[in-house]
């Protein structure tokens, strides 16, 4: 008999997912972890009388009581929803460029274009058809993810026509065709930040659907943060039976036959099973966990095809003032310093000053982490981690914080003072990134999520190219939070599926 059914390696969001839905369906299951908490991304850690969110900028999928989505019904079934407070965030956003944009957009579609025309008179009748598109866009894509099949291709052939004709198309193209101001499609465009591809490389499908989860089921953060949905699902994991080990990384998975077999600890234990479930980045799981003549070459082939994503430069503030003292009114801001796509293209793999930052003020709506009276803003741009690998290391911390300042230079234009109420602060380089979640890169959302990436075009997280592997998370699909914790539980219930017929 083997030692576990199920080993599962790494308690990011999907590892979480996959060892609590496995471990809950009757499948005995180890999770390890090579860190001391469970989360991944999912984190969070403790600067003076501040507590700082990792990651979690907000939160898709969880839908009002009584018009739940997607993740809340993934708690539910978990056991923990009502150990999650959910924190309903009522706008999308704040989209500013100093000096030529400045609006907040409600998560209501009438709403958004409504003060969309405010600031940009005009544009109504084209806000409206837009918008309709980002819903048709979004539902079709849903529909043929989750349903597939023929039924669904005749379908989209009859009735699908917008996805199929601009599903595909860059987020700029489409934007063109709607609107001239170039303020209008900045605004409209913000949210590739989640998704780590500007808008001139960003399937239109993406941005589509993204849109439509956070307008029609709204935003959310979680009272306690990521790092308390973490650990509520290790809670039901391990009140179900299961087993974790921290402090623990696998040096290799074992196979024999070419099939799974079980896995090597570092310091040269070993424990059998027939399945293995890794959260580890696909880079990392092919090429350093399984010995090369257990990797077929379509694999190989297939990586070699695929570019490491983006990572972040995140600057983490605790601050000596409420946001209203601080001009926040709403959670989440996207501020560039220019309309110039070129210009914050540019910056992703440049040192020069910060061109687009994402800042989320927590204590609009308090989650717990500020004491009263304070705040906690997170700064976060986009950068690849080929730029900071660059850097010699006796200059790293210099410039680490000398970059940092460009951040606070770009945000005081929007909230000027800051820098007068800073009481603590964090700094998180990609190389940072790198070094906490073991990813190739520190990339935050997997492979790079550009058209290639497309679920049209590459296998699911469901494909196993080696008997009894899986992976389970971002490097198999979609970045994100909701994405990579219902990849986990769904790569979880195929696989008892699976052992079950």
């Amino acid at each position: 008999m083997d030692d576990y059914d199920v080993i599962v390696i790494g308690a990011g969001n999907a590892g979480l997912t996959a060892a609590a839905t496995l471990q809950r369906g009757g499948a005995r299951t180890l999770l390890v972890e090579r860190h001391n908490v469970p989360g991944g991304c999912g984190t969070s850690f403790v600067r003076g009388r501040f507590e700082f969110e990792t990651a979690l900028h907000q939160l898709s999928g969880i839908g009002r009581e009584g018009q739940p989505n997607s993740l809340r019904g993934l708690f539910t079934e978990l056991g923990v929803a009502d150990r999650l407070e959910f924190v309903e965030e009522h706008d999308l956003y704040r989209a500013v460029v100093p000096g030529a944009l400045d609006v907040t957009l409600p998560a209501d579609w009438t709403g958004a274009a409504e003060a969309l025309e405010a600031a940009f008179p005009g544009n109504l009748e084209r806000l409206k058809r837009f918008f309709g598109l980002c819903r048709e866009v979004a539902m079709w894509q849903v529909m043929a993810q989750r349903s597939g099949g023929e039924r669904v291709r005749r379908a989209l052939t009859k009735r699908g026509e917008a996805l199929l004709s601009q599903g595909l198309r860059p987020v700029t193209a489409v934007l063109d065709e709607y609107f001239d101001d170039d303020r209008v499609k900045t605004a409209l465009g913000a949210y590739w930040y989640y998704l780590g591809q500007p808008p001139s490389r960003l399937p239109f499908q993406e941005l589509a659907t993204l849109l439509y989860t956070y307008v029609e089921f709204k935003p959310f953060h979680v009272r306690g943060g990521s790092q308390a949905m973490s650990s509520a699902v290790l809670d039901a994991f391990l009140a179900a039976g299961g087993q974790v080990r921290f402090h623990t990384a696998v040096e290799r998975i074992m196979t024999r036959d070419g099939a799974v077999r079980g896995v090597r600890l570092v310091g040269g234990e070993e424990l059998s099973t027939r399945e293995v479930v890794s959260n580890a980045s696909a880079v990392t799981t092919y090429t350093r966990l399984l010995d090369r003549s257990a990797v077929p070459d379509t694999v190989r082939r297939d990586l070699s095809s695929r570019r490491i994503g983006v990572s972040a430069f995140v600057l983490h503030m605790g601050l000596d003032a409420t946001p209203a003292e601080l001009g926040f009114g709403t959670s989440t801001h996207f501020v560039n310093a220019t309309l110039d796509e070129a210009a914050v293209i540019d910056g992703l793999r440049s040192l020069r000053p910060a061109q687009s930052i994402c800042a989320t003020a927590y204590d609009v709506h308090p989650i717990g982490f500020a004491p009263a009276g304070a705040s906690h803003v997170s700064l976060m741009t986009l950068q690849y981690a080929d730029v900071w690998e660059k850097v010699a290391p006796a200059g790293y911390a210099r410039t680490k914080y000398a970059y940092a300042e460009t951040l606070i230079d770009l945000l005081e234009k929007v909230t000027p003072g800051l820098r007068d109420v800073i009481e603590e602060v964090d700094v998180a380089t990609p190389l940072t990134v790198m070094r906490y979640l073991g990813h190739p890169g520190g990339a935050i959302y997997g492979f790079d999520q550009d058209a290639t990436e497309s679920w049209l075009f590459r296998d699911d997280e469901s494909t196993t190219h080696v008997p009894g592997l899986h992976l389970a998370g971002a490097w198999a699909g979609v970045g994100g939070f909701q994405p990579t914790l219902e990849a986990g539980a769904r790569v979880a219930r195929n696989l008892l599926r699976r052992n079950a017929a």
